[in-house]
């Protein structure tokens, strides 16, 4: 079952390369409450990366867009998964 995880999560790097243009593509996992997880499950995060993007760096400043904000990027990608 897990290989499904990852067949898709190499489709949603592609589709973000091809739908946002970004540098490249980075997954993350975490587990566990030293992973800040409360209840435990599986998932994997697929992040866009840009040149120069920091995101491996703290996030205390970080702004967290509104689901209006997000909608556009929302809508694009499903539109490339609609093709």
């Amino acid at each position: 079952m897990g290989h499904i995880i990852f067949d898709t999560s190499k489709r949603v790097a592609i589709a973000l390369k091809e739908t946002y243009k970004c540098d490249g593509v980075s997954t993350r996992q975490h587990n566990e409450p030293a992973g800040n997880q409360d209840v435990w499950h599986f998932h994997l995060h697929v992040f866009p990366r840009y040149t120069g993007d920091k995101l491996y760096l703290n996030h205390e400043d970080t702004y967290w867009p509104s689901q209006d904000e997000k909608q556009l990027y929302v809508d694009r990608l499903k539109s490339y998964f609609d093709k």
